[in-house]
């Protein structure tokens, strides 16, 4: 069976799934089309139900649980991994009246960003790698960075205004759930589980490995260099990405919860969002 699979270029989408995409894992009769693309594409993808396994931003999450169901391994998830409001050095931001790049309506770090200000008004979504020369550039006010942007907006002259993810952890005392990966519904709970499975061990793999960078990893990072490349690794691949386990599920809960009541919908249940097999006991 050949399933198409959706994750971002990012070091640690790359460093996760590399020991299942490369060969050194045995998926048996399972293969993958491997589609490397932006966060922004992947959550519009989702919307659509293009792909069988993407990569996705927890933000667009309650959109697409009637086609996708989360699985426990290979996502971002923790503490001190939010994302960043950054501008020139000595600007303010006014949410009625300054300009603020983000990367994605439907990305989680636009979630973050309006539960702090929303009454932003004049926002641009723009994909993440372009935000900081944005924002250096006077093209915006302000812009809130995600990925390796962290490790290197302050060489472009940036600063932070505020951390997105700090606000999140001071006000729901919850990991910030960033992305993860979701599944079809339709192809059934044993493969979910086989997915599940396979996933993890590539994270396991990638962690046992020594700490060293493949050529998978660097082809994809394109202008990172490889201490870039190592903290963004370090930063987004935790033991969250080998399972949500239960603080994990609790902050996924947490987000979606937030993400009901600023949309005004009904929760979601634990049955609507995760993949069955984490249910179970």
């Amino acid at each position: 069976m050949t399933l198409t699979l959706g994750i971002s270029p990012c070091p640690n989408d790359t460093f996760i799934f590399d020991a299942l995409l490369n060969g050194r894992l045995d998926a048996g009769d399972l293969r993958f089309e491997v589609m490397h693309e932006d966060v922004q594409t992947l959550n519009e993808w989702a919307l659509a139900g293009r792909l069988d396994v993407t990569k996705l931003s927890y933000g667009v999450l309650p959109e697409v649980t009637g086609k996708y169901a989360l699985l426990e391994s290979g996502g971002a998830l923790g503490r001190g991994v939010g994302p960043l409001l950054v501008a020139r050095p000595g600007a303010t931001f006014d949410p009625a009246r300054s300009s603020v790049a983000i990367p994605g309506q439907q990305t989680t770090a636009h979630l973050l960003f309006s539960l702090v200000h929303p009454g932003a008004a004049r926002k641009r979504f723009m994909v993440f790698s372009e935000i900081e020369a944005a924002v250096a550039h006077g093209e915006v006010d302000a812009g809130v960075i995600i990925h390796e942007s962290r490790f290197t907006y302050a060489a472009r002259g940036l600063v932070k205004l505020l951390d997105l993810g700090e606000a999140w952890e001071q006000r729901t005392g919850a990991p910030i759930p960033l992305g993860g990966i979701v599944a079809r519904r339709s192809l059934g709970s044993g493969i979910l589980r086989r997915l599940d499975s396979l996933i993890r061990a590539s994270v396991e793999a990638a962690r046992a490995g020594g700490g060293g960078l493949s050529p998978y990893v660097k082809r994809h990072a394109q202008e990172l260099d490889e201490a870039v490349m190592r903290q963004h690794i370090d930063l987004y691949v935790n033991q969250h990405s080998v399972a949500l386990g239960p603080e994990g599920r609790r902050a996924v809960e947490t987000l979606l919860s937030v993400h009901a009541r600023m949309n005004r919908r009904r929760p979601l249940t634990a049955g609507e969002v995760f993949a069955p097999h984490l249910l179970e006991g």
